[in-house]
Formats: C-alpha cells, sequence, structure tokens
C-alpha cells in the first residue's frame, strides 16, 4: 500500500507504533505546536471560551503559543447568540476573534446550521411556519453572523452532524434534526448555497464525528457520509472541505490505519479540502496508571495524525480543547471518570503541562510531508 507502512491489521492498544523516547517526560521545546504545524504548511489550533482567555492568563498564553487557529467552543452557536428572536449577542464570540487577531492567529466560525444548540423559540417557530418562513428562519443566522466576521473567519461549519444512521432513516441522515423536518434533506443544499451567497471567500465545511475508527457503528457512518456526498454532488452543492471531528474513544473503539487512510482516500476523490476540527481522545477504561495511559492515548494520537497528515489534503488540526483542565470529557457522562480525575485526552494537562500526546501531535507534524503532497 501507498504510503507509510501501515499496521499489520488493526491498531491494537498494546501494539501501536513506536513513538519517541520523549514521550515519557515533558517536552521542554519552546515551540508550540503551531510551529510545528507550520513545517508543513498547516495549521494547529483549538476550540476556546472567552472567559477562559478573559480569566485565566495561564491558559490566554498556553494558547497564544500553542495555537495558529481558534475556534469557538459554543459562542456562536446559535443558543447563545440568538436567545430571542433577532437579538444577538455576538460579544463572546467578539472576544475570541479579537485574540486571534491580537496574536496573528486564523479563525474558524462553528456552527451555522445544527440540530442542536439552538435557542428555546426556534422549533416552536419552525412549527408555525410555512414553507418560505422556515427557511428564512434557517438563513438569517447566516445572513446575520456570515457578513459580521467578514475577512476575520476563513472557513465556517456550514452543516454540522447531518447523519446518524442509528436513528433509522435508510438514507442515514439524522432523523432528529428539526431542520430535516422543516425542509427535507434540500436544508443541506439551500444553507451551502445561501453561505456562498452572503460570502464566498470563507472555506465552507460540512462536519461530522464517529467515521475514523474500525467499528460497525463507525463503518456505517462512513457509508452513510458517502452517500450525502455522492448526493450533494450531484445537486452541485458548494461544498468546499470535510471537517473529521476526530473525538477517538480507544478503550471503546479500535483505531486502524488502513480503514482511516481508505476513507480519507474516497474524501479525496471529492475534490475537497480535509481539517481535523475537534480532536481529543476519551481516556476512560484506560490504564489506572496516568503515565501508561498517557503514553497509550500518545501512541493512538500518533498512529492518526500520522495517517491524517499524510493526506494532501489535510490543511489543519484543532483540538476541541487544549487543557485537561477545560476538556468537555471531564463531564460528558460516557467519558468523564467516575472518580472526578481529569480526563487526560488533549495535550496540555490541568496545570498547563505538555504531556506526552502533546509530543505526539508534535512528531506527527514534524514527520508530515507538506501539504498537498504524501508520502510515496
Amino acid at each position: 500500500m501507498k504510503r507509510r507502512e501501515f499496521l499489520a491489521g488493526s491498531l491494537a492498544l498494546g501494539a501501536c507504533s513506536p513513538v519517541p523516547s520523549s514521550f515519557a517526560q515533558e517536552s521542554v521545546s519552546p515551540e508550540g505546536l503551531a510551529a510545528h504545524a507550520r513545517r508543513s504548511g498547516r495549521y494547529f489550533g483549538a476550540a476556546v471560551k472567552s472567559d477562559q482567555l478573559r480569566d485565566d492568563p495561564g491558559f490566554a498564553a498556553a494558547v497564544a503559543r500553542e495555537c495558529d487557529i481558534l475556534v469557538e467552543e459554543y459562542e456562536l452557536k446559535r443558543g447563545t447568540t440568538e436567545r430571542w428572536p433577532g437579538k444577538y449577542d455576538f460579544s463572546g464570540a467578539d472576544q475570541i476573534i479579537a485574540f486571534a487577531q491580537q496574536h496573528g492567529m486564523r479563525a474558524r466560525g462553528h456552527a451555522l446550521v445544527w440540530y442542536a444548540a439552538q435557542p428555546q423559540w426556534l422549533e416552536p417557530a419552525l412549527q408555525q411556519a410555512d414553507r418560505a418562513g422556515r427557511e428564512k428562519l434557517m438563513t438569517s443566522y447566516i445572513d446575520v453572523a456570515m457578513p459580521r466576521y467578514a475577512g476575520k473567519i476563513g472557513e465556517w461549519d456550514v452543516v454540522n452532524e447531518a447523519i446518524e444512521p442509528n436513528d433509522g432513516r435508510a438514507d442515514g441522515l439524522r432523523a432528529k434534526s428539526m431542520w430535516l423536518d422543516a425542509l427535507g434533506e434540500e436544508y443541506i443544499d439551500i444553507a451551502f448555497h445561501r453561505a456562498k451567497e452572503v460570502d464566498p471567500h470563507p472555506l465552507r465545511f460540512l462536519t461530522d464525528f464517529g467515521m475514523e475508527q474500525d467499528s460497525p457503528r463507525c463503518e456505517r457512518r462512513r457509508t452513510a457520509f458517502l452517500k450525502l456526498l455522492d448526493r450533494l454532488m450531484a445537486r452541485n452543492v458548494p461544498v468546499d472541505a470535510i471537517g473529521i471531528q476526530g473525538h477517538l474513544t480507544p478503550y471503546k473503539e479500535k483505531f486502524d490505519q488502513t480503514v482511516f487512510a481508505r476513507f480519507l482516500e474516497q474524501l479525496n476523490g471529492y475534490g475537497v479540502a480535509l481539517a481535523v476540527t475537534e480532536f481529543d481522545i476519551a481516556d476512560r477504561g484506560g490504564p489506572p496508571s496516568p503515565d501508561k495511559r498517557d503514553r497509550e492515548v500518545a501512541s493512538v494520537a500518533k498512529a492518526f495524525l500520522d495517517v491524517a497528515l499524510d493526506n494532501p489534503a489535510m490543511r489543519s488540526v484543532l483540538c476541541w480543547g487544549l487543557s485537561d483542565r477545560y476538556s468537555w470529557l471531564s463531564n460528558y457522562p460516557d467519558y468523564k471518570w467516575p472518580d472526578g480525575q481529569l480526563s487526560r485526552g488533549l495535550p496540555l494537562d490541568g496545570g498547563m503541562r505538555r504531556k506526552a500526546l502533546w509530543d505526539a501531535v508534535a512528531s506527527a507534524f514534524d514527520t508530515a510531508p507538506p501539504m498537498g503532497r504524501s508520502r510515496a
């Protein structure tokens, strides 16, 4: 197989690809992960909240050191910005974008159309509106948010998490979605066309999760996603890029480099850009020893990112958070540790110290071919 030497068969936690010996120690490099990413023409970043940047100087300094692209963890989701019809509060997103500009960083916008995190008034309004009114209720947010950040946000998650095969639809779309109920599958077309009309310059992303690992669940999701892309491309929907979220769960589902590489190669056939947009690793279920668990998590991360960054279309890697101090994994029922310890699924620990995972990300960037080229 073309590319690096893939591991034979599935990647087991006990037989991960070799990792640098420095993984067992805290890195002392003054360079941040962004500097490592730039060597191959890529970007590294993280999801952040405005209060973290404002109220935690240590975290803000870490973000400034490690990142050159930021995304709002929740402060551009409509449930936060438009809690009452037509009354907008972009103050949190404004602070994040200002921080990014102050430090010479890029910015992503997340997310224009999503089934979740919506204001309470929206779904009742959709149910009472006619077809034209329902369409306007969706596109009105695109009409306001995109122009506000024109020239400041270079890529948008236009539609987030459109598929869910477990909902039972033959087409694999997420059935429990107000937008699918209101407009059918065409809601995706409408959103992308409107985003292009409002501001043609940013990259327009279709993003989803659960497509990375070697499990029946992920295989169903990959299949549904590719079939959706087939339909969208046949209708000339202007999808520029695919966001692979990258929420890995190695103690529940195994990871296989060959399976993931094959999926990325299939995506290449659509002529779209790629990015890892929400990377983290749930460590619940791993060894009791944090050091051993950190090494295992780092090995999985290196295996995943080696494949991702070997793909010539892969532009960037963003983590969903930067420090374990603020990781959503520590609060989510399926992933949090029963004893209350912090999840250790991000590059920095709760004290802002670099972990083995940091070294794994840096090493993956250091060995990646330049963007636009893959290893022979």
